[in-house]
């Protein structure tokens, strides 16, 4: 075995001090060769190796070769099940997990013992006063705890001299009565009168603004201790190795992204009929087919004869997948209701469209899936939240203050930057967009996931921020667009049909 080269020793020095852990030779040189199974991955690799030995009943922070081989023999087990598991255990298939909006966990933060709990009783769908008030509350925990373990927002750990430019730490506006000179403080905008706007935290108000900074989804995971804010279930450290192992082989996976797909409309079905065409012909076949409505060139309202109308079409759907047998057999298929769909209120999340105008539908394909809006999707790993609303015209809409253009002046990469900042899916005022009180927390974008798919009728974009992927597919039914999207590689790839 080659010898480690200076800069993994100085790595793997450093990593094992910060987790309190002293490395012999002998043991360096066993985690080296641990790390070098994973040339693309070595960061995951070694954060695994530390999450098994803190877990371990070691005897000494002063590991030996001994010591780290058990852990390392435990971790090449798992990684080397891939090879020799079931082809059922390994499709892709098995590897996606669809998460309801209406079964993600509910965490609150506790400030006092700086914690999240799990919230384990019954959520009502109506709720009461105090769960509208909680629900403000619960956004401004979850951001102010994240500021808090921002660089520029702490406070130091040793008392230095500091100037009011160079300490950025976070007061209450309780604490600013009696206070002189600059003070920093997180809040609400709330409009307590006509035409005047305040910042508000739980004591008090003052009348000015900014954002608050984006924290890492790694650093957020790792003040988490293993909670399941995403839902799908926690995953254990061996299956986490064996399923990154799986998603790195993943090169042929694919799922296609259409919003706006208007069934009542000819023109349109005759469209997706081409792309599903398109596909049906390729070696490999899409993974995943996401639709996302409207499924309506208008609004679906109570009448009986547009439910009618609306589950008749599903059936020609239906039809229309079934008559491709490699889709039907290969693909997963995934519905998502648009702000026009019907449902029982324009309230977020929404559920899941109702059985009676699916039923055609599944008689055709029994796997399909229906969920609700927003949902999410665990692919091996990979955490992705699928989201539909025409969400860009209500923000700018509702915006107070002009975004700065020094760095952009793109408004989908404004979009991308307020939603990830304020860790929501839709920071509206809830008089522009209601939400279900309880099922807030559904929304949230915390920890930031890997991708994030807004579906809207806007134009067409994607672009990366800060590691997160995110894109907007366009609206099939108006200007022929979707999205394919590998997750293997997180790349995006905006279609068109031609006219």
């Amino acid at each position: 075995m080659a010898a480690p080269s200076a800069a993994t020793r100085r790595k793997l020095q450093r990593k094992f001090k910060l987790r309190g852990f002293t490395l012999k030779v002998d043991a360096l040189e066993e985690a080296a060769a641990f790390l070098a199974r994973f040339p693309d991955a070595e960061d995951d690799a070694l954060d695994l190796l530390l999450d098994e030995l803190d877990k371990e009943p070691l005897q000494s922070s002063i590991l030996d070769r001994d010591a780290v081989r058990r852990v390392v023999a435990l971790l090449v087990e798992a990684e080397e099940a891939v090879d020799v598991a079931s082809p059922a255990a390994t499709s892709a298939r098995s590897a996606l997990r669809v998460v309801d909006s209406f079964v993600v966990p509910r965490f609150h933060y506790d400030p006092i013992k700086k914690v999240f709990y799990e919230h384990t009783s019954r959520l009502a769908i109506h709720g009461e006063a105090g769960d509208k008030a909680a629900l403000y509350r619960d956004r401004y925990q979850v951001l102010l705890q994240r500021l808090a373990r921002d660089i520029y927002f702490s406070k130091p750990a040793f008392d230095t001299v500091m100037t009011e430019d160079d300490n950025c730490e976070i007061t209450s506006i309780q604490s600013l009565i009696g206070c002189t000179g600059r003070r920093w403080i997180m809040g609400v905008i709330s409009q307590l009168e006509e035409r005047q706007f305040y910042l508000e935290d739980l004591t008090g108000a003052v009348n000015t603004c900014g954002f608050p900074p984006l924290e890492d989804r790694e650093a957020s995971l790792s003040m988490l201790m293993g909670l399941d804010f995403f839902g799908g279930g926690v995953i254990p450290t061996e299956e986490t190795v064996r399923l990154s192992t799986l998603e790195k082989k993943a090169m042929n996976d694919m799922f296609v992204i259409l919003s706006d797909v208007w069934l009542d409309n000819s023109e349109t079905m005759e469209k997706l009929g081409v792309v599903l065409d398109g596909y049906d012909s390729l070696e490999a076949v899409p993974s995943l087919f996401v639709l996302m409505g409207n499924f309506c060139s208008r609004p679906c309202n109570l009448a009986f004869n547009s439910f009618e109308e609306l589950r008749l079409q599903f059936g020609k759907l239906g039809e229309m997948i079934a008559a491709r047998s490699r889709l039907k057999e290969h693909s997963r298929f995934l519905f998502i209701p648009g702000p026009d769909d019907a449902g029982p209120s324009k309230a977020l999340p929404r559920c899941a469209l109702p059985k009676y105008l699916t039923e055609e539908l599944q008689k055709h394909i029994p796997n399909a899936i229906f969920v609700s809006n927003p949902c999410r999707v665990k692919f091996y790993t990979q955490e992705i939240v699928f989201f539909r609303q025409d969400l860009l015209y209500r923000m700018r809409r509702s915006c107070l203050i002009p975004p700065a253009t020094e760095e952009t002046s793109d408004p989908f990469e404004h979009l991308v930057a307020t939603i990830t900042h304020q860790s929501h899916l839709c920071p509206l005022p809830l008089t522009v967009q209601p939400i279900i009180w309880n099922y807030d927390h559904c929304l949230r974008l915390y920890p930031t996931p890997h991708t994030i798919v807004l579906g809207d009728k806007s134009e067409q974009k994607a672009f990366k921020y800060t590691g997160i992927t995110c894109f907007n597919p366009g609206s099939f039914a108006n200007d022929s667009t979707f999205a394919a999207y590998r997750p293997c590689t997180r790349e995006v790839e905006l279609s068109a049909l031609e006219s």
